[in-house]
């Protein structure tokens, strides 16, 4: 197994995307990026931490690569826009990928300009190297399975799984294609 950490946006949209496709066998929420020691929630919704909302994705190399992760990545939210997804504004929700060696680095330059020309503004997901990752907590972990009348839910994750689904149904785990 491997993992790789990526933000980009809320960490319950990426998290709920990412439960769903094959060779993925766990997701976690946490935050990463930052400076201080532990954060919180409340914490980090200063954007005075420096952390940014991200999941930790533990996959199957043998059933999906890096490559392809980071190509549903780049289809599933707007990397051109600083500090924000949607509705969700600040640094805490900035597209970031944390890589923990230089062939994920590598592989993430790579995936960032494969992306661009899908793009016509650039680009400005971060790739810095991890440094630390703390798990958020409890009640942030798997929250659209057990929230899913929450209107946040209904109203930016939905069409996000959606547009997931639509766009890149080959990779589906079975059990979501529905």
């Amino acid at each position: 197994m491997e993992t790789i950490i990526i933000g980009g946006g809320c960490f319950w949209c990426l998290e709920a995307v990412f439960r769903g496709v094959k060779g993925v066998d766990n997701v976690e929420n946490g935050y990463s990026g930052g400076t201080t020691i532990n954060p919180d929630y409340e914490a980090v919704c200063t954007g005075e931490t420096g952390h940014a909302e991200v999941i930790k994705i533990t996959f199957n190399p043998k059933e999906i690569d890096l490559q392809t992760i980071l190509t549903i990545f780049f289809g599933i939210h707007d990397p051109t826009t600083l500090n924000r997804q949607g509705p969700d504004r600040g640094t805490q929700y900035r597209s970031i990928i944390l890589y923990g060696d230089d062939k994920q680095k590598e592989i993430a330059e790579h995936s960032k300009l494969e992306a661009q020309r899908f793009w016509e503004d650039p680009i400005v997901t971060e790739i810095v190297p991890l440094k630390e990752y703390f798990k958020a907590e409890d009640y942030h972990q798997n929250y659209f399975e057990t929230h899913p009348e929450m209107s946040y839910c209904q109203i930016i994750i939905n069409p996000k799984l959606k547009h997931f689904k639509e766009t890149f149904k080959q990779f589906l785990k079975e059990e979501y294609a529905a």
